[in-house]
């Protein structure tokens, strides 16, 4: 196989070619900002009674309020975790030992890996990595399951899940939906998760600091106490809040949300851009989910040859980050299984590679991504010595 003629007269030049952010995003400016502020002046323990304490307690309290607007959640829902991963893992603790729960078959290794052991159903998926009504209905009829678990966006394909219906058809039958909405949020409009019994978030997803993250309860919820050893978060998460990392992350939201529209017209646009470039310089080129709507960030691909790793390394070196699937399950069984589950077969899965871009990802990285990926292609025809 040849590359596309045209494609050795683009010289790569380094440049910001981060395309890993279904890992982690840079932290917001506005997040940074809100950091500091309340690092500085509200850093006190809110648990204390002093009046400085009683102060950041108020401001926790608005920073929840103004999450619960953001996501359509009551405030009283919410608990601030240290992440989508605590937070998942909480809530699989928190069910009864012998309880069904039916997880779909791309749920994230924090969901899978904590249910082991207990009695999961795996929802399967169909060939675009979506979760169907009818196999939904048809389980909860047959297994009476605790808990539905199924999460609102892939963060290896990107493909979404029809999260609201799912919530419908799981309370109209008595049993109690999760979402984890770590992909989804940041990038899509959240309005309406809170139609979800429970809902996990992870603040580094979406332009906030790492280690933050929370976990929506059904209403007057007390179920959890996965930590314990003190009052805080209503008698359900136990521990000092970070505050400050709490209001970068709710400010990062907060500053994202009204631009959710934009960034979705531009990025799905330069992404599809990109799927046609690669396909024009590389045949065959597989990408898993395609016809599934999906995150606009999000390309998951099979390459034509080479191991993914030897893609990733190279592209490294010319300034690129990309990935071969999630970071949470890399060389694990967990990116296997998932892979899997959206159609891809075992020999394909040594030439998967991930592309997640920004929201403000611009034209000429993408170009320059496609490029760089001749170059290496080029390079590694050659025996990986570099041109």
């Amino acid at each position: 196989m040849a590359a596309h003629p045209a494609a050795t007269t683009f010289k790569i030049r380094c440049m910001n070619g981060y395309f890993d952010h279904n890992a982690t995003t840079p932290l917001h400016p506005a997040a940074r900002d809100a950091w500091l502020r309340a690092s500085e002046k509200h850093w006190h323990n809110p648990s204390s009674l002093y009046r400085d304490a009683g102060m950041a307690s108020q401001q926790l309290e608005s920073a929840r309020e103004r999450l619960g607007t953001l996501i359509g959640a009551d405030a009283e829902r919410i608990v601030f975790t240290s992440g989508a991963t605590e937070s998942n893992n909480a809530l699989v603790a928190s069910l009864p030992a012998d309880a069904v729960v039916l997880i779909s078959a791309i749920e994230h290794p924090s969901v899978r890996e904590a249910a082991r052991g207990r009695n999961v159903v795996e929802l399967p998926v169909n060939a675009d990595g979506v979760v169907e009504a009818d196999d939904l209905k048809q389980l909860i009829a047959s297994k009476r399951p605790a808990l539905v678990s199924v999460m609102a966006a892939n963060n290896e394909s990107g493909a979404l899940q029809p999260w609201h219906e799912m919530a419908s058809l799981c309370r109209e039958q008595g049993v109690l939906f999760h979402t984890d909405a770590a992909q989804w949020l940041g990038k899509l409009d959240a309005t309406n998760l809170g139609c979800c019994d429970f809902i996990t978030g992870s603040a580094h997803k979406f332009g906030g600091s790492k280690g933050c993250g929370f976990l929506v309860l059904p209403k007057e919820d007390s179920r959890l106490g996965f930590i314990r050893g003190g009052p805080q978060e209503h008698g359900r998460r136990a521990g000092t809040e970070n505050y400050p990392a709490i209001k970068a992350m709710v400010t990062a939201l907060e500053a994202i949300a009204p631009r959710l529209s934009e960034f979705e017209h531009t990025q799905s646009k330069l992404r599809d851009a990109f799927i046609t470039e690669m396909r024009a310089r590389f045949n065959p080129l597989r990408v898993i989910g395609e016809s599934a709507p999906r995150l606009w960030n999000t390309v998951l691909m099979v390459m034509p040859e080479h191991d993914n790793l030897k893609w990733l390394t190279r592209l490294s070196r010319r300034g690129f980050s990309i990935s071969t699937g999630s970071a949470c399950s890399s060389g694990k069984e967990g990116s296997s299984v998932v892979v899997t589950a959206l159609g891809a077969s075992a020999e394909e899965l040594k030439r998967v590679v991930r592309i997640s871009s920004g929201c403000e990802t611009k034209a000429e990285e993408w170009q320059a991504l496609a490029a760089a990926f001749v170059e290496v292609f080029e390079e590694l025809n050659l025996g990986g010595r570099p041109r």
